[in-house]
């Protein structure tokens, strides 16, 4: 299983690591250990921690260079209080630091995947975040129109790493209880006042709704988390979003009991699809006309060129492309056959109505979001 440990539950409001939130989670992860359970911990914290110790306000970390200075400083310090931690319990930890390439390039996934496993093998407990010293993926604000980001938090790269690891469950502890149909805490005192959602059988968009702006700590809020839960309950694992402020929960959901908000899983997406749909690089984008839409998505039929009214992004052939109605929804992703220049070229060259369609993407090949 996946267990992600948001800013929040980390670290104090001051970026001070927070002991007495970490030490029954670190508790009850070595406990697992020993039960045979395999756990990756994803930790977020690190640029908070840095900046604590560097003696900066929160003000003065709006630039990247700064935020990357504190990363850099921040991983250290939250590897040795792990390493101090997990100790105790006798149990060996391995710092695992990923950008957006290790998911994006194929090969370099399934190096990833071997070298977990191996660490798993071996008795030692990954811990996992993005290397926010070298990528800017995570904290550049502004999102770079030529490609699709694969994540954006540490919400996204904890349910990317469940996937890839085909993990029964996903875990993502955080400051507030779930998710919850009254989001102000001036909505009521108790869980149930505030409308917790205890189960959720199916991510609609009447629960995406209900999902509000960013946490106050971290760069994740409640609907990174749901993007997170779709993405893990798409390989087949159980997600459950809970307070890791509270020291027993970890151990309750290990117990089997309801705490915090938790998301069915789906049908298993075999992990070629899984790959197109959420960690390759998206480079293209293209719109095409309803008949081709109906084509994909009622009769299971490939993407002809034909098909096609605009390319908004130009592409190669071999990467994944965006693939949206006429209203602009994206309503598939698939690998392009041939790069959007050949397209455009072949169709300039007046082919005889007789030649054979060019398929800009075979079926094998696509990924469909909604019906």
């Amino acid at each position: 299983m996946v267990v992600k440990l948001g800013t929040n539950v980390v670290a104090e409001a001051d970026g001070s690591l927070c002991a007495a939130r970490l030490e029954p989670v670190v508790a009850a992860v070595a406990h697992l250990k020993q039960a045979g359970i395999q756990v990756v911990l994803v930790s977020s914290g690190a640029v908070g921690l840095g900046r604590g110790w560097i003696g900066l306000h929160r003000t003065r970390t709006a630039d990247l260079v700064t935020r990357q200075a504190c990363a850099a400083v921040g991983q250290a310090l939250l590897m040795h209080a792990y390493e101090k931690l997990f100790r105790e319990h006798k149990v060996k930890i391995a710092q695992v630091l990923l950008t957006e390439d290790d998911f994006m390039d194929r090969r370099r996934s399934s190096n990833l995947r071997h070298t977990m496993e191996k660490l798993l093998k071996l008795g030692v407990a990954p811990i996992v975040n993005e290397n926010d010293t070298v990528s800017t993926d995570e904290l550049e604000a502004v999102r770079d129109g030529a490609r699709t980001r694969i994540f954006s938090d540490n919400d996204r790269l904890a349910a990317l790493v469940a996937s890839r690891l085909d993990a029964n469950a996903l875990v993502l502890l955080t400051n507030v209880p779930g998710l919850l149909r009254f989001a102000r805490k001036g909505a009521g005192g108790t869980d149930e006042d505030r409308g917790l959602i205890s189960w959720v059988e199916e991510i609609t968009p009447e629960i995406t709704a209900l999902a509000s702006g960013p946490s106050g700590g971290g760069r994740g809020g409640m609907l990174t988390k749901l993007e997170a839960a779709e993405i893990a309950t798409r390989a087949g694992a159980i997600t459950v979003i809970a307070d890791g402020t509270r020291p027993d929960t970890l151990q309750r959901i290990f117990r089997g009991e309801a705490v915090g908000t938790a998301f069915s899983p789906a049908p298993r997406m075999a992990g070629k699809r899984r790959w197109i749909a959420y960690a390759a690089d998206v480079r293209g984008r293209i719109v095409v006309n309803a008949g081709a839409r109906d084509a994909i998505m009622r009769r299971k039929a490939s993407l002809l060129w034909s098909g096609v009214v605009e390319v908004e992004r130009r592409f190669d052939a071999l990467e994944v492309i965006s693939i949206a109605d006429s209203e602009g929804r994206e309503f598939a992703r698939g690998i392009a056959n041939h790069g959007s220049d050949e397209a455009l070229a072949a169709a300039g060259n007046g082919k005889s109505a007789s030649a054979k369609p060019l398929v800009l993407v075979t079926r094998n090949n696509i990924v469909v979001f909604d019906k």
